[in-house]
């Protein structure tokens, strides 16, 4: 393994570090990103493989999960930074000094809606978006479309959130989801507490393209008039409506159960 120790501020790779970890238009423009901790290193390297570059605290190396971490990644480059250095890149607080930096994966063209997937309209915070991703790669759900006013999927804070479901993903950013939807060839179910329909009388047993909106507007107007059909989740409580990232998992694992039932 190619061990580079870096113990200047000022040297050109630490600064190109600290502009991935500090930056959301410079990830964008380099197409990289970082992953934060040993267990999303961990889940890269077993559903991914080697990254673009390790990246340790000098005192992490003697963690046993450090050092097996970048044991495995022998063929990649690696750097090793004071603890100090690290911490300033570093946006989880006592966790333990590992990253990796990543290509952002870049998936193909949207194609015509044929097996399911999630849709997301403007959803913008964070957490909401890695903890959805996160429920889609459970459901067994493969695709996610991501309207261009949605949250960077592959952010440090989404993917802390997602835990490692981005690995198993095929994640498209910036679509066109009104073009999406009308060229779908299942149907497309928007979320509403208005509907009639609740999610439980709902056929989820066939493919369906699940339609979430943003965190207080919930699915624009425009989108909300082409989805197949909207549907509601009942609640006994005085609550309006539920949190997005809430109504998503449990209209997917109602699609599961469905689905399993015997």
């Amino acid at each position: 393994m190619s061990v580079k120790y870096i113990s200047s501020r000022d040297n050109p790779l630490y600064k190109e570090l600290k502009q991935l970890a500090t930056s959301s238009q410079a990830r964008r423009r380099a197409h990289r990103t970082l992953l934060d901790g040993v267990h999303l290193c961990g889940a890269y390297l077993a559903q991914r493989g080697l990254p673009a570059l390790c990246v340790a605290g000098d005192s992490a190396q003697s963690n046993p999960e450090v050092a097996a971490l970048l044991a495995r990644c022998r063929d990649a480059q690696c750097v090793v930074l004071p603890d100090a250095l690290y911490h300033a890149l570093s946006q989880v607080e006592n966790g333990i000094d590992l990253l990796f930096v990543i290509d952002t994966p870049q998936a193909s063209p949207a194609n015509a809606l044929t097996g399911d997937a999630v849709l997301l309209d403007n959803l913008q915070d964070p957490g909401n978006l890695g903890s959805i991703l996160r429920s889609a790669a459970a459901a067994g759900i493969k695709a996610v479309y991501c309207s261009a006013g949605t949250a960077f999927a592959w952010s440090p804070k989404v993917l802390r959130a997602g835990m490692g479901a981005h690995f198993g993903l095929e994640i498209h950013e910036q679509v066109d989801l009104a073009a999406l939807i009308g060229s779908s060839a299942i149907p497309v179910l928007a979320t509403s507490s208005h509907a009639d329909a609740r999610i439980y009388d709902v056929d989820l047993r066939r493919n369906v393209a699940w339609l979430f909106g943003h965190e207080g507007q919930g699915v624009s107007e425009p989108l909300m008039a082409l989805a197949s059909q909207q549907v509601s989740i009942p609640h006994l409580g005085e609550m309006e409506s539920l949190n997005v990232a809430a109504s998503a998992a449990i209209c997917l694992f109602e699609q599961v159960r469905q689905k399993t039932a015997t």
